[in-house]
């Protein structure tokens, strides 16, 4: 059995039926959130999507880490092409009383990653030039994206400065983490709906330094404030095939 099966308790809603058919794990994750008004928003999620909102307003995420183990169900692990890092940009938002999340990007290293991505999963995957590196004193992240009509650049540093803990359910911690989909849509308009499973988030306390604006000013956004920050070490998922929500 997958790691991720050892509990479900905690998902807001059932188990998908049917059989998941990919497997990958989140390592070295930063999460570097900021609340941000919800009008500013509106313009990047289509009909047939809600924006969310904790305690009135919005949230953008910027979420450096490294993939691991991405892989078909039936197939080990390829070296070269089931490793690297990425960088995400995402909203949350609802539909059907399933809280998931909206990418307004996804930047990785592995182009046949990336070109998956965008055919199959309609995610806006881009092609980017990155580092991902630990030392005693943290992880450093630096991100350039490639051949790109919107250009955009990332660095961080970044560790956690405290043990893992299980946040409550309810507060913002958890609002802003324990999600079981994403949504995406196709160049013809269609919305889907990919769910996800995995533990709880194990989360740890953080301290970064970060620069985030080139990457949101590329989304024609900006943020003001110091970022919420959270880290996570680990955490394994499965993931099933794209459903079809709309019409």
């Amino acid at each position: 059995m997958h790691p991720a099966f050892a509990q479900s308790d905690h998902r807001p809603w059932p188990l998908p039926r049917g059989r998941w058919f990919m497997r990958q794990s989140w390592q070295d994750l930063l999460f570097a959130h900021w609340p941000i008004p919800t009008a500013d928003l509106r313009r990047f999620v289509p009909d047939g999507l809600q924006l969310q909102e904790y305690d009135g307003t919005s949230w953008i995420s910027v979420v450096p880490f490294r993939m691991s183990g991405v892989t078909a169900r039936w197939l080990p692990a390829i070296p070269g092409l089931s490793a690297f890092p990425e960088l995400n940009v995402r909203l949350y938002v609802e539909r059907d009383g399933k809280p998931g999340v909206w990418f307004l990007s996804l930047d990785a290293t592995n182009p046949l990653a990336v070109w998956v991505a965008r055919r199959w999963f309609h995610l806006p995957y881009q092609h980017a030039t990155m580092r991902l590196q630990e030392d005693a004193n943290g992880i450093t992240f630096d991100s350039r994206r490639k051949w790109s009509v919107h250009p955009a650049s990332f660095h961080a540093w970044y560790r956690p400065t405290a043990a893992p803990v299980l946040v409550p359910p309810g507060t913002l911690d958890a609002f802003l983490t324990e999600r079981y989909c994403l949504y995406a849509q196709s160049p013809r308009g269609t919305l889907y709906r990919c769910e996800i499973h995995h533990l709880p988030w194990p989360i740890q306390s953080a301290e970064a330094e970060l620069d985030a604006t080139a990457l949101l000013a590329s989304h024609g956004l900006t943020v003001s404030g110091p970022p919420r920050l959270q880290f996570v070490r680990r955490l394994d998922v499965v993931v099933w095939p794209l459903e079809r929500i709309d019409g």
